[in-house]
């Protein structure tokens, strides 16, 4: 069994981002189908020894996605191109997102900010950030029947 940590404000946080992106495109009128910036779906995960973040980005180019940290701070930004082969006025319906996108992550402490290995495939950006070796769990042994003495 997983401990899972409840975040009360999560969803606060995601309705904050669609209604950002609401009034975004409300206010930005016909041209948001194709320009208006997008964010993208994020697992986040751990384990006694990485913290995994997996980020939903299809149709990104390698080339366009940039992870980087600095001071704890994990930011990851991309950019989905519009093909300019299609004409805009021969679409009947454009819902999938295009634009630039900015991802910015708070890390732990416990995070070894100098090793994180990140993986794309098929659609998903997967970055592992190994944890240091102090925040490792230790096994203590209990001794039992013995009295301490004082």
């Amino acid at each position: 069994m997983a401990i899972t940590r409840w975040d009360p404000f999560r969803e606060v946080h995601s309705l904050q981002n669609r209604l950002n992106s609401l009034f975004r495109d409300f206010n930005e009128g016909e041209s948001a189908l194709t320009t208006a910036s997008f964010v993208p779906a994020v697992d986040i995960y751990e384990d006694e020894k990485t913290v995994v973040l997996k980020l939903e980005v299809p149709g990104i180019e390698e080339g366009d996605l940039d992870v980087s940290v600095e001071n704890n701070t994990l930011t990851v930004k991309g950019e989905r191109k519009f093909g300019k082969e299609e004409k805009e006025e021969n679409f009947h319906r454009i819902e999938r997102r295009y634009g630039s996108f900015f991802r910015a992550f708070t890390l732990p402490t416990t995070v070894d900010t100098e090793n994180v290995k990140a993986e794309y495939n098929a659609g998903v950006l997967k970055l592992e950030l190994k944890k240091k070796a102090e925040a490792q769990p230790k096994q203590i042994k209990v001794s039992v029947g013995k009295q301490l003495a004082a």
